[in-house]
């Protein structure tokens, strides 16, 4: 589906206190826009932001930031959260995970949610993935020494492609189905919008939990 334009978007990016769009303010450390300590949650690729923003209400001793590079779903994500109460513990990021080296400290991140990514289908664009090996790398800086990553996907090829890479790139396997709903990982789980149309599609989701050898 193609998504129109929102009169505005710019402004109401900058102006929202829940959207940061200057990222070079925080210096290398989006932490500093929290008020407190607590230990960072991300996901890459928020989209209009049900996921994550369910998780922070969940789990307010947490905090959350999610990436989302794509404009028009940022414009989105913005006219979405206007619309709702933005729990203090959430910040939605404009900026895609190449830089996260550039915006988070080493050993810094708890835990990283990829759901329903790009898969990138053609063999040329293997490097865009977000479970290919230079961002495997990106992940391993950021992670602290118990941190992990939790990836989603009704693709069965990109998580095939994922299996793989996180063997080759020493991560280390704890949780993995080709058939979320029939699994015993279900419970607690919480849905994307796109999750919910798949499901309602009758589309296994495939999920996996890993951490990195450090």
């Amino acid at each position: 589906m193609r998504l129109r334009n929102i009169r505005g978007k710019d402004e109401i990016a900058k102006n929202h206190p829940k959207i940061i769009v200057n990222t070079s303010d925080y210096n290398g450390d989006l932490r500093k826009a929290f008020e407190n300590s607590n230990p960072l949650h991300i996901e890459i690729g928020s989209g209009k932001g049900l996921f994550i923003k369910t998780l922070s209400e969940k789990n307010p001793e947490i905090n959350y930031l999610g990436f989302e590079f794509n404009e028009k779903v940022i414009q989105r994500n913005i006219i979405h959260q206007l619309k709702a109460h933005i729990p203090s513990n959430l910040f939605i990021v404009d900026a895609s995970a190449e830089v996260l080296r550039c915006l988070l400290p080493n050993n810094s991140v708890e835990k990283i949610y990829l759901n329903f990514s790009d898969p990138w289908p053609k063999p040329r664009h293997k490097k865009r993935r977000l479970t290919s090996p230079g961002y495997l790398d990106i992940y391993k800086t950021i992670l602290s020494q118990e941190g992990e990553i939790e990836f989603k996907t009704d693709n069965e090829e990109l998580f095939n492609y994922s299996l793989e890479m996180l063997y080759q790139n020493k991560w280390s396997l704890f949780e993995c189905t080709n058939d979320l709903y029939h699994s015993e990982y279900l419970d607690g789980n919480i849905q994307t919008e796109y999750e919910m149309k798949f499901v309602h599609m009758g589309k296994k989701i495939n999920k996996l939990k890993a951490k990195p050898y450090k």
